[in-house]
């Protein structure tokens, strides 16, 4: 078996001391995958290791893989995600896949950060109450996405109006206006969720626009894209390239 020495050195610096059982049961996989993964992918481009372990770790609530999410916890905190961002991570994921999806990553993330000493529950980080969550969620959608977005809130049928209501001031006022992470930050891991979760791509499309609109241009996502590659496969990864080459025709 012939795993590269940039795989070794890149897996030792996610798992400092650990052996993995697969070695013995699946050299050849292993052989391929880490090879991949872990040297191929990685030294693809210069994204920063933080960076990449964020949009992993949305990338794994988005498509559900609860015992990668665990494995790659520790990881990611070795790369510098702090348990504040962890927490950030999880809590804007049930906006864009409900707590149906997110309430087994929550109890995971919990029991890791416990076995990795971190003392519950952590420091808030809200920054609005009950009544002025809906003019601050009105201002972060406009921050984010433009002065389009001003009166959304109270725009549509009368019958579904009170969905917008609750994009402004729940999923924005509630959870974006949240200290610790930048809107940069919830955008990508925004994009993560609905790229590894597929049939999103009316969304993607736009939070794709969302991203370039501040910062995160075409460049930045397609490394994105690009390193989650082996944990979402081919498929979701090129319709997401798709969505932001979409996108990109109306920023």
């Amino acid at each position: 078996m012939s795993i590269t020495v940039a795989s070794k050195k890149y897996h030792e610096k996610m798992f400092p001391g650990y052996r993995s059982s697969f070695l013995e049961t699946d050299p050849e996989f292993i052989e391929r995958f880490d090879n991949f993964a872990f040297d191929e992918v990685v030294n693809q481009d210069d994204l920063d290791d933080k960076t990449r372990f964020m949009a992993i770790l949305a990338t794994l609530l988005g498509c559900q893989g609860m015992d990668e999410f665990r494995a790659m916890l520790p990881a990611a905190m070795n790369f510098g995600v702090t348990p504040v961002e962890v927490k950030e991570i999880v809590y804007q994921a049930v906006d864009y896949l409900g707590i149906g999806r997110v309430f087994p990553f929550l109890k995971i993330t919990n029991e890791v950060l416990a076995e990795q000493g971190v003392e519950l529950p952590l420091p808030g980080q809200a920054t609005t109450t009950t009544e002025n969550r809906l003019e601050a969620g009105e201002k972060a959608q406009m921050d984010i996405m433009g002065d389009g977005m001003r009166g959304f809130w109270k725009s549509g049928p009368e019958e579904s109006r009170h969905i917008n209501t609750w994009l402004t001031d729940n999923c924005f006022g509630d959870y974006y206006t949240r200290t610790g992470l930048t809107y940069q930050q919830r955008e990508m891991i925004t994009f993560c969720f609905l790229s590894a979760q597929g049939g999103c791509e009316p969304q993607l499309t736009s939070h794709a626009g969302a991203n370039m609109r501040i910062g995160n241009d075409k460049a930045f996502l397609i490394k994105v894209i690009s390193q989650c590659i082996p944990y979402i496969g081919y498929p979701r990864c090129l319709n997401a390239l798709h969505c932001v080459n979409e996108a990109e025709k109306k920023v």
